[in-house]
């Protein structure tokens, strides 16, 4: 049965149950990432620490093809393409270098979303491919690269010496010959669905949804929702008045790395979303906000990793009237970018040069720069105008300023190339932004424990605030303006450290408490399912930050449609779980009314069904049916066969003996007669 089955698999193999695989992307070109054959690669096992460790896999080995152990300091670029161009090599399972490599690792390209932001042959083109600066000069592209073996990371450090005993053991070298039998083998299973390009793999899926009862999907788009809300409410479902100036803070909330869903994002993408919400929180309790003079919109962006989905559709939605703001309404836009790793607290300001060059941007762009510096006065953060001559770096903003002219400013902590050694890839973790506790604090202790991170980051939510107020027309003196660095430490540990916490599980709705018990560390890859854990927690985050408290039953809360002075077009209602109450176990559920709301974040190239866009994102990712990896002893290919000969001896030796017993079975099976019994 089943279970004799289960039982005799699991004294053959041991599975790797903590892997992250490399999986299948495309675009409207290309194919990029990893993919196993349709039945798994199998190959014996080979611990590669150093680089002459990978001679015995390329050349002397006399088992291939090899599954190869990567150290992950040895995991760069140079070394995958040794790899790849042999048939010596049937996989590769890579070990987390501990510490981060420092000379930085970045799978990522040197210049992120090439083609896509503002600068081309007719806008800027001296700044056009990064041809004036180079932003992540450490990328080395591997994220786009395609390789057709399988490439797993392996998460625990537990099966990692598993992997490594078992090597020992059995496949270690002897005296320079090799090893005997039975080897210690790995097998990786990552077949992927989709193949060439999104043009062909939609193609497909669409034949397949149009003629089958049954469609056979092979690929998703990258999808899933920005988040969004303003400072004083405003009608969702009617247009604002074109009269009505609106002020733009954007930040991008995903990131990316070679594995998937394995996209910390600690200074890519998290230190910036954790700043922008503090300042949303800051902004909010100044007490005279709903009299300012122009309103203020707090965007979070999903998906710009993949070439800008989030933004292009918003700048999409926004030009074919289907957002409540049209351009026309965005007096200026600041959006922050990498943020945390400041040298000399010194924050940068890029501006475009290109529109600049128009008087009448240069003079709100000047003005708007002139807000940010005097509005950090006082605090420990001192802002700074990058050269004249230089371009945007890669942002969200690019993609507005390809619709129109808007004066606007990217805050960064790097005046040319990132700081951050580690963009878009498994090493930017808390640790790479300096993040660091005390020993021996519980979990709660450590939810509450404000680092000197948070401190840092909280003064630039504060600036940022600040400026804010003074843009959207505010008179008063703006040194109670203040961001919480309390709430900035919550943030940073449920976004980088440990999601299922108390502050995140009271501020969401019961239904989705099951998004926090998921895993442990929080990733903020984009994914194809929607909305993500990212979304979700940013949603919540920002609606406990900026909404009010209400009197409403669970009944009101949830159908605000029938309760009174609601206002459901300019109000979003939230039923959410509450802390525990102290005295028991039960929470303390209440209704929150804030102006959250999501919108899409999907690439207008799939509405448009135009697959091969070079204007839009055409990311999608592979479908797969099977992602596991497991290890076994292997025997030599000589018992094999001999164990196969001897099975098809003793197979014809058992067909030739029932042909035989069957023929002589009226010999063999007769009833003797009774010798007593009398025939008559």
């Amino acid at each position: 049965g089943p279970c004799g089955g289960n039982s005799v698999e699991r004294k053959i193999y041991i599975p790797l149950n903590k892997t992250a695989p490399c999986v299948r992307l495309l675009n409207a070109t290309h194919q990029v990432g990893c993919q196993s054959s349709i039945s798994g690669d199998t190959g014996v096992i080979h611990v590669v620490e150093k680089e002459e460790d990978l001679r015995w896999v390329l050349t002397d080995g006399p088992h291939p093809p090899y599954m190869i152990l990567l150290d992950g300091s040895l995991f760069s670029r140079t070394v995958l393409l040794q790899l790849k161009g042999t048939s010596r090599v049937s996989g590769l399972a890579v070990a987390v270098a501990k510490p981060s490599p420092p000379q930085g690792f970045s799978p990522g390209l040197k210049c992120p979303n090439d083609g896509f932001g503002v600068y081309s042959k007719d806008y800027g083109p001296q700044y056009a491919h990064c041809n004036s600066t180079v932003w992540n000069p450490v990328g080395s592209g591997l994220s786009y690269e395609d390789f057709d073996f399988p490439i797993f990371l392996l998460e625990d450090a537990n099966e990692t010496e598993v992997i490594k005993q078992c090597y020992q053991d059995h496949n270690v070298p002897r005296d320079g010959s090799g090893p005997e039998y039975p080897l210690c083998a790995m097998q990786l299973f990552s077949h992927m669905h989709a193949v060439t390009s999104t043009v062909t793999c939609m193609r497909r899926s669409s034949i397949q949804s149009t003629f089958s009862l049954n469609p056979e999907v092979v690929c998703d788009p990258l999808l899933d929702y920005n988040v969004w809300s303003t400072l004083q409410p405003i009608n969702s479902s009617g247009k604002v008045d074109p009269e009505k100036e609106v002020i733009m803070v954007a930040t991008r909330i995903d990131s990316h790395s070679f594995f998937w869903n394995i996209a910390p994002g600690a200074e890519s993408a998290v230190s910036s979303f954790v700043t922008h919400l503090a300042a949303a929180e800051a902004l909010h309790k100044a007490s005279d906000v709903q009299l300012l003079r122009r309103n203020v919109m707090f965007t979070f962006f999903q998906g710009e990793t993949f070439d800008y989905i989030g933004s292009s559709r918003m700048v999409y939605d926004m030009e074919k009237d289907k957002f409540p703001l049209r351009l026309n309404n965005i007096h200026s836009f600041i959006e922050l970018n990498q943020v945390a790793l400041r040298n000399n607290s010194v924050l940068w300001m890029h501006t475009d040069p290109v529109s600049r060059k128009n008087e009448s941007i240069q003079g709100q762009v000047e003005n708007l720069l002139e807000i940010l510096s005097n509005s950090s006065t006082g605090a420990n953060v001192t802002l700074q105008e990058v050269g004249y001559s230089q371009p945007l770096p890669p942002s969200s903003f690019q993609r507005f300023l390809r619709a129109k002219h808007i004066p606007g400013v990217v805050l960064t902590d790097h005046r040319a190339s990132f700081h951050n050694r580690y963009y878009q890839s498994m090493y930017d973790t808390p640790e790479n932004i300096r993040m660091e506790y005390p020993e021996g604090l519980s979990p709660e202790e450590t939810l509450e424990y404000v680092t000197d991170t948070a401190k840092s980051l909280a003064e630039v939510a504060t600036v940022v605030a600040r400026a804010l107020y003074q843009l959207a027309g505010g008179a008063n003196n703006t040194s109670a303006i203040q961001a919480d660095p309390k709430t900035v430490s919550r943030m940073l540990y449920g976004f980088l450290i440990k999601m299922n916490n108390s502050w995140f599980q009271s501020i969401i709705k019961p239904d989705i408490k099951v998004i926090l018990g998921k895993c442990d560390v929080p990733q903020h890859y984009v994914a194809v399912s929607s909305p993500v854990n990212t979304t979700y927690l940013v949603q919540y985050v920002l609606a406990n930050l900026t909404g009010a408290i209400v009197n409403l039953t669970k009944e009101e809360c949830l159908n605000p449609e029938k309760t009174p002075n609601a206002e459901k077009e300019m109000y979003e209602y939230a039923w959410v779980q509450g802390s525990l109450d102290p005295n028991s176990t039960s929470r303390v559920p209440y209704c929150v009314r804030s102006t959250v709301r999501l919108s899409k974040a999907l690439s207008p190239a799939f509405e448009l069904r135009q697959w091969g866009s070079t204007e839009y994102s055409t990311w999608t990712e592979s479908r797969w049916k099977d992602i596991r990896a497991r290890i076994f002893l292997v025997a030599s290919k000589e018992l094999e066969m001999m164990t196969l000969a001897v099975g098809i001896i003793i197979l014809i030796f058992s067909l030739l003996a029932t042909y035989f017993i069957n023929a002589k079975a009226d010999v063999l099976f007769s009833i003797p007669r009774d010798p007593g019994t009398v025939a008559y």
